[in-house]
């Protein structure tokens, strides 16, 4: 029998623990896609507990502790007087005189710990013991025994563990946050000037402006005319500031755009019409679905030829729905936990879209996203359409994203660019958190890449040329997305 996530977890023979051990685990990472806040690194963070570091942000562990009945208290909702002072046990309240914010960030840790063994095989079981064994040295198993005992362990090594020496022990080489174009980049500008080490670069996110159906919208071009100095009142204003802003982001070290394509790139969407558009939401008028994925399309194509001549990578996130529990929603508002992988069709917007870019030779690099693995096959032959000359995969598919950054979803995520594509332009895996200790989600996928191709060695499938083999493991453990960024 096989110890507990022991140094050959996950590698099932002696060629994946070769693959892994010589060429994969000791490169450095490219994290870039994450939530984590170029503030907080500045700052140097320093979390005063475990409960912090692991539960502020993790929607992740949240999805767990509500699946096992902890209250919305411990979870969440810190700030909501109706919800605090709650015993997990019990979810009654602790008495105003017991009241302290560490007894509750203790009960809030004891919640988890005493869900997280009932979700045996979810990858935040994986997830959480290699955090615990990678930056606190820590062997126990989380439960509801052990809660205290890791508790008093991880609190005192967080001591002397602020952000930038979690970084450090992470190996990151360079890391992108995902920022608003209104953000002016302080905390990045003020990282640069001290030189520190590590790569702390912004990408470009511009969903809320061209989310014209949205409530909120009319207010955030008001913020983004003062920021950009524009009067936005067309939509050639709003594409000149936009256009403004990314050539600010650039000028700090941008070198990716990001968006959560929720909903359509559909129809044709000409110029007039998107003004048109622009000036009924202007006006604060409702605008319907159809309106607004033209109107999307229209603001997406002018983004698109931008990025072109930038030579950015245009990351594109399909495949959710969102905020699917509107009570929640209304109570806590985006990102706490209550999204879903959207089973209908998300990425037929995207053949038109390249098209449109492909024949005036706009169409920037791509990395495209899908919360639902059924989309795999779909976007790895879009990629294939849709190639160019001396470049080693201008569109590719992204990494197992969200929900499907599992065991099985990474491994199908693999297998699927192997059969439909070409899996040596794959750039790899990302964070996509919030939380500065989920870097070992690097070396989860790595395990998992290792063993599939190890296994495909091992069962003929492919030839025992370890010289190649260890090229391509370190291309899609690093170089490839050093390359793709231009990092």
């Amino acid at each position: 029998m096989k110890k507990f996530m022991d140094e050959e977890f996950l590698l099932s023979s002696k060629t994946a623990q070769n693959l892994y051990e010589n060429y994969a685990k000791t490169l450095p990472s490219i994290d870039f896609h994450s939530h984590v806040s170029a503030q907080e690194i500045y700052e140097n963070r320093r979390f005063n507990n475990l409960t912090e570091a692991w539960l502020e942000h993790d929607h992740y562990k949240w999805r767990i502790m509500r699946a096992r009945g902890a209250g919305e208290g411990l979870i969440t909702a810190f700030d909501k007087p109706s919800l605090r002072r709650v015993n997990w046990k019990t979810n009654s309240r602790f008495g105003e005189a017991d009241y302290e914010h560490e007894k509750l960030s203790k009960a809030r840790f004891e919640a988890f710990a005493a869900a997280l063994p009932y979700a045996m095989g979810n990858p935040v079981y994986h997830f959480s013991h290699l955090e615990l064994k990678r930056y606190f040295d820590c062997d126990l198993i989380i439960n509801e025994e052990n809660a205290e005992a890791i508790n008093n362990i991880c609190n005192e090594k967080l001591k002397d563990m602020p952000v930038r020496e979690i970084i450090k022990r992470s190996n990151v080489a360079a890391l992108c946050t995902t920022d608003d174009p209104c953000d002016d980049l302080y905390y990045h500008l003020k990282l640069k000037e001290e030189g520190y080490p590590v790569k702390v670069l912004p990408s470009f996110r511009p969903d809320k402006a061209y989310n014209i159906e949205k409530d909120g919208w009319r207010k955030y071009i008001d913020k983004l005319s003062e920021i950009s100095g524009i009067n936005i009142d067309c939509v050639q204003k709003l594409k000149y500031a936009l256009k403004k802003r990314i050539d600010f982001f650039a000028e700090n070290g941008c070198k990716a755009s990001d968006h959560g394509a929720d909903a359509l790139f559909e129809g044709i969407a000409d110029d007039e019409t998107a003004e048109i558009i622009f000036q009924k939401a202007y006006k604060s008028e409702k605008i319907s679905d159809s309106e607004a994925n033209l109107f999307r399309k229209n603001i997406m194509v002018s983004l698109c030829r931008k990025y072109s001549e930038l030579d950015w990578v245009n990351e594109i996130h399909v495949g959710v729905k969102r905020n699917v529990n509107s009570r929640k929603f209304t109570e806590l508002g985006a990102d706490t936990g209550f999204d879903v992988i959207n089973p209908l069709p998300s990425l037929t917007g995207l053949f038109d879209l390249f098209n449109t870019l492909e024949k005036e030779k706009s169409l920037p690099k791509t990395i495209i996203f899908s919360a639902n693995s059924g989309d795999n096959a779909l976007i790895n032959t879009l990629a294939g359409s849709f190639q160019a000359e001396n470049s080693y995969g201008k569109i590719v598919q992204g990494a197992a994203w969200w929900f499907n950054d599992t065991e099985g979803g990474i491994r199908k995520q693999l297998t699927d660019m192997a059969e439909y594509s070409v899996l040596g332009n794959f750039v790899g895996m990302l964070t996509d958190s919030r939380s500065f200790l989920s870097y070992t989600r690097h070396e989860y996928f790595r395990r998992i890449l290792c063993d599939t191709i190890g296994t495909w060695v091992d069962e003929g499938r492919y030839p025992n040329d370890e010289k190649f083999l260890g090229e391509f493991i370190r291309n899609l453990c690093f170089y490839n997305a050093k390359n793709f960024f231009n990092f």
